[in-house]
């Protein structure tokens, strides 16, 4: 069995181990410092006698250190190093999670939480609902109070049938039956059942932000921070963006929001004026008779597709044939076809593969784009040659 240091020492990092086993690259040490992640905390990576370790997990109840290189003998006698940097970035991290979504619930007291991830590149807490910016503003002022406090950070062993675990923050059905918890307290603020590893004091942490909220679909919202150096760097990255789009706004800093909405419901006025204008003009479009089959298109400025699927749906249920192209940021096109003698599918994927562009669709309906809007006018003449050659010579 492996004396787990990490379980009473989050800060060894190098120590001396005998090897027990080793198969291929797979090594199992009688010691180690090296964390296996757990907790959503991912897991540590250093070097055994120079070689690196790129992955450590238990199989079974054996904690496997899987370095790059063979070579390692059993009953070899090894100096072992955990890369430092990363694993305090870990427990930083760690910490930094309990902190956040404490200070979250304070805010929103029926928040649960769904899931975390703690690793180099990325730090995130899912929860189970939507958070509004504001609420996370309040959160990150009590919790960097708590980091300007200095508030001490403690780990505990706890019987599950301890009385006291009402207070912790725990899923108990997942906590085995005889078998002890591991809380960990922030000052007089959280209490956690966690197994990962965690610095010893708040003051540590320096600073946490949060940069973003995305959806996380079923799980619920993730929300994504930082801590230390990352958080500073953060924080004064998007407040020189936040300057730089209140100049833009011509606004102040402080009513930005304000500027955003107002332009966005402007933005939105126009939109629907454009696209009610551009309906008016597509639904006056003069057809022209070609084969015995009435064709209707043209070009657009940019309008929603629903506009203008709904325009060559028409078209195709009076029986003619209809080529919409519409130039925005790309070119979108839909065409629909009230005769056979039309495949609007095969029209569409034979013109916009010359385009770099695709799509897809039925016989009597498609729709695609092409990535270059310029080009615009010119794949509307292509797809009308196209229509036009099939509605003169089949039959």
């Amino acid at each position: 069995m492996t004396d787990e240091i990490f379980r009473r020492d989050g800060y060894a990092f190098e120590f001396e181990a005998r090897v027990l086993s080793a198969e291929g690259n797979e090594v199992e040490l009688d010691i180690t410092a090296f964390y296996p992640g757990g907790g959503g905390q991912v897991c540590d990576t250093g070097k055994i006698r120079g070689s690196e370790v790129a992955e450590v997990f238990y199989k079974g109840d054996r904690i496997i250190h899987k370095v790059m290189d063979g070579g390692l003998k059993t009953g070899d006698v090894v100096w072992c190093s955990v890369d430092w940097d990363r694993r305090y970035d870990l427990m930083m991290g760690h910490t930094g999670e309990h902190l956040l979504f404490s200070s979250l619930r304070r805010q929103v007291p029926e928040l649960s939480i769904n899931k975390i991830f703690i690793s180099p590149d990325s730090k995130y807490v899912i929860v189970d609902r939507d958070i509004g910016w504001d609420d996370v503003r309040k959160a990150l002022v009590f919790a960097n109070q708590a980091i300007r406090d200095n508030l001490p950070v403690t780990k505990t062993l706890m019987d599950r049938d301890d009385p006291e675990l009402e207070r912790v923050r725990i899923k108990k059905e997942r906590i085995p039956e005889g078998e002890n918890v591991s809380v960990v307290s922030i000052g007089d603020i959280d209490l956690s059942a966690c197994s990962g590893l965690h610095v010893m004091e708040t003051g540590e942490l320096e600073m946490i932000f949060v940069d973003r909220k995305v959806s996380a679909g079923k799980d619920g919202v993730a929300i994504h921070f930082k801590v230390g150096n990352e958080a500073k760097d953060s924080a004064m990255s998007l407040a020189s963006a936040c300057l730089q789009a209140s100049d833009a706004a011509e606004s102040k800093p402080e009513d930005l929001v304000r500027a955003v909405s107002n332009l966005k419901n402007e933005t939105e006025t126009v939109r629907r004026s454009v696209g009610s204008f551009i309906k008016k003009q597509i639904a006056c479009l003069v057809p022209k008779m070609i084969g015995g089959t009435d064709v209707v298109g043209g070009v657009f400025p940019s309008v929603d597709r629903s506009v203008l699927s709904e325009a060559a749906e028409a078209y195709k249920n009076s029986g003619k044939v209809c080529i919409l192209v519409s130039a925005g940021d790309s070119a979108s096109v839909v065409i629909s076809s009230g005769t056979e003698k039309v495949d609007c599918r095969e029209v569409l994927s034979k013109v916009l593969a010359g385009f770099g562009g695709k799509g897809g669709g039925k016989p009597d309906f498609a729709q695609g784009g092409v990535p270059d809007a310029a080009a615009s006018e010119e794949v509307f003449s292509k797809l009308m040659g196209e229509v036009v050659q099939r509605l003169q010579f089949i039959k």
